[in-house]
């Protein structure tokens, strides 16, 4: 193993729930100078936890990466992530939540002031629904509470990255167990695409700068 930082290969800190999006949009533009290193998407339940989970993250390769890019939005955090990355001098994914970064800004106001009580699913949260919300939220323990947590949305809104029949239903039913209006928008990986691109300094469709072993 060689001494100091490699100079060609980036890692991307990244959120759990955004894996399979970010390695498929790695192998979709040939961007093998890139390396993934996941925190558990269950930080979401806790944002607090996360600043300090990515710091640690960060500082843990510091010495093995030339550069360093982290995949999270604010995510909840109300500025305490981007607090960290300034300190720590490393960019992150513009927006507020993965929701906006997926559909765009624009796109994702529209949704919005259509209707204020709505609550978003991504592809990895209507497949992880169960185990994320039902049972994270302590749900299944305490159906009571679901009144608590979601008596105020009025409608579910799908933002599908794929085209996938099996997570058109789950999301359905994620609506449905939440006695909520459903709507499906794709969004598909551009906006993650272009964000990344952006940030690592290298064109969609474009051959990686360094080969993986």
């Amino acid at each position: 193993m060689p001494s100091g930082p490699h100079p060609s290969r980036i890692l991307v800190v990244a959120c759990g729930a955004l894996a399979h999006d970010l390695v498929r949009v790695r192998e979709i533009n040939r961007w093998d100078h890139l390396d993934i290193q996941c925190l558990p998407a269950e930080l979401h339940n806790r944002p607090r936890l996360i600043p300090q989970a990515v710091r640690k993250k960060i500082r843990e390769n510091r010495d093995r990466y030339a550069s360093m890019f982290v995949a999270y939005s604010d995510c909840g955090t109300g500025g305490l992530l981007d607090r960290v990355l300034e300190e720590e001098g490393v960019e992150r994914l513009p927006g507020a939540h993965c929701y906006e970064m997926f559909s765009g800004t624009g796109r994702f106001n529209e949704l919005h002031e259509a209707e204020i009580g709505t609550f978003y699913l991504t592809d990895f949260l209507a497949r992880h629904f169960d185990r994320l919300i039902v049972k994270g939220l302590g749900l299944d323990r305490h159906p009571e509470l679901k009144e608590s947590y979601f008596g105020n949305y009025r409608k579910l809104v799908y933002l599908a990255q794929r085209d996938d029949a099996s997570l058109d239903r789950m999301a359905r039913q994620a609506s449905e167990y939440l006695d909520l209006e459903y709507q499906r928008v794709r969004t598909g990986d551009g906006h993650l695409t272009s964000a990344l691109s952006v940030r690592i300094g290298v064109p969609t469709g474009s051959p990686g700068i360094a080969r993986s072993h």
